[in-house]
Parts: C-alpha cells; sequence; structure tokens
C-alpha cells in the first residue's frame, strides 16, 4: 500500500454533498437567469430525481431560492458570500462519523481507553474548520483562489504534539 492510500477508500463527501455544491456553483455562476432542474441535470448529467431532492433541501435550507410557474426556477437563497462552504456540508452530510466511536450508542470495546478518537475528532474538526474560510463567493472567483494555492497563504493552526490543547 502507498502512502496516502486507504485500505477502505478515501474518506470522501457523499454525492448528494458533490451535487448540492454543484447546483450552489451552477447558480452561482448564472445569477441573471432563473434555472430549471432539468438545466441542471443536463448540464451535469445526474438523475433528475436525485436533483429534484437535492434542490428542496437546499431550498428549506434557504440556500437557494425556488420559484413555481411559468417563469419560475431556481435562484441562490443568498448572496454567495453568505453562502459558507461548511455550513452547507453540514446540511447535506447527516453521517459526519469518521468511525464508530463518534455515534451515540457506539459498541466500540477500547472506546474507554483509546485516543485515537482524540485524533480523528481533531481531524474532522480541523476539515470543517478549513471548509468554514470559504464562502460560494470565493469558489466561484476563481482567479482569487488559484493565486491564494499557488501562494499557500492557507494556513493551518495544529498543535505540533497530539497531547496539546484544542484551538479555542
Amino acid at each position: 500500500m502507498q502512502t496516502g492510500e486507504c485500505r477502505g477508500g478515501p474518506m470522501q463527501l457523499t454525492k448528494y454533498s458533490d451535487y448540492a455544491l454543484r447546483v450552489l456553483l451552477f447558480l452561482g455562476q448564472h445569477p441573471d437567469r432563473r434555472t430549471t432542474i432539468d438545466d441542471l441535470a443536463g448540464h451535469y448529467r445526474i438523475s433528475r430525481n436525485h436533483l429534484t431532492k437535492i434542490v428542496h433541501q437546499l431550498s428549506l435550507a434557504g440556500f437557494i431560492k425556488s420559484t413555481r410557474g411559468r417563469s419560475g426556477g431556481l435562484t441562490l437563497g443568498a448572496a454567495p458570500d453568505a453562502i459558507i462552504i461548511a455550513d452547507v456540508i453540514r446540511h447535506t452530510e447527516k453521517k459526519m462519523a469518521l468511525v464508530e466511536c463518534f455515534e451515540t450508542g457506539s459498541t466500540c470495546t477500547i472506546e474507554p481507553d483509546c485516543v485515537l478518537k482524540y485524533v480523528l475528532q481533531r481531524a474532522q474538526d480541523s476539515f470543517m474548520e478549513v471548509l468554514s474560510l470559504f464562502s460560494l463567493a470565493d469558489i466561484l472567483d476563481r482567479q482569487k483562489l488559484l493565486a491564494a494555492k499557488a501562494a499557500s497563504t492557507l494556513e493551518l493552526k495544529i498543535p505540533s504534539k497530539i497531547g496539546a490543547a484544542p484551538n479555542a
């Protein structure tokens, strides 16, 4: 097994979250028009039925606005800079537990003596912390994001020792 590979597969977001982000990106890229679910399904080659569920949930959460009728369609429900990527992920990922012991009712026999839970929880918290730094506007502003990536200006404050106190 090579460095960076996982036996059980990589940690990844669900397709539901992926598609939800795609919906928001598309609407953000086309702010002057109302978009239909058929437009999105055709553009991304995603099941219309699946997108209908995603759009409904995004609408209930206020991320998008859905207007019915002949001139209806979908638009962003808030300004792109008010849509924080971490908030979208928290809404679309119903089960974020990396391991069983994160869940209520865990049956892990080593949980009382295990420190791995702490390490993995810190990793998950850091993941969400990074996502909270970016809004939909940041993602839409490709030039700004690419410049930040090239300059490596994104720094994380991760303790050098496992036993270090969590960030406040």
